[in-house]
């Protein structure tokens, strides 16, 4: 009796051959020619599924296109790039302070005026961030 047999009281069924308990053994060349039309078989049901995910996914397929407005447009030239591919944004100065309370946690907040390129942009920053990135702003008479 093999150890399979005597653990589970049966006999094993291998993936070498589809055939339930108790049907006719196929040996020799009808046994390679099962297999390959059951691995036939088996690859038309996958290329139908995959036909059918892909066809769905191609309806829900189509191009974007952006129209850029002129003022977002950076050039790359007057911007110094770093290495690991950041920016320095020039700092005007602080227009404002805040606290942003949360549950027990209160946030200070600084609204700072970046100027850059030309630009003015308003930002409410983490005060605690300006003040390790930016502590010049903070040393000066502002609000």
């Amino acid at each position: 009796m093999a150890p399979y047999e005597a653990l589970y009281g049966r006999k094993c069924c291998t993936l070498l051959c589809w055939t339930e308990l108790g049907e006719h053994r196929v040996l020799g060349p009808e046994l390679v020619f099962e297999t390959e039309d059951k691995v036939r078989l088996i690859r038309d049901c996958l290329k139908a599924a995959f036909d059918r995910q892909k066809s769905i996914a191609d309806l829900k397929k189509h191009e974007i296109e952006y129209s850029s407005n002129p003022s977002y447009v950076v050039s790359v030239e007057e911007i110094e790039v770093r290495p690991d591919l950041t920016f320095e944004e020039d700092s005007a100065q602080i227009l404002n302070r805040d606290v942003k309370v949360l549950m027990r946690k209160f946030i200070p907040l600084v609204k700072v005026l970046w100027q850059n390129l030309g630009s003015k942009k308003a930002i409410w920053e983490p005060e605690d961030s300006m003040r390790w990135q930016y502590p010049h702003l903070f040393r000066s008479g502002n609000p």
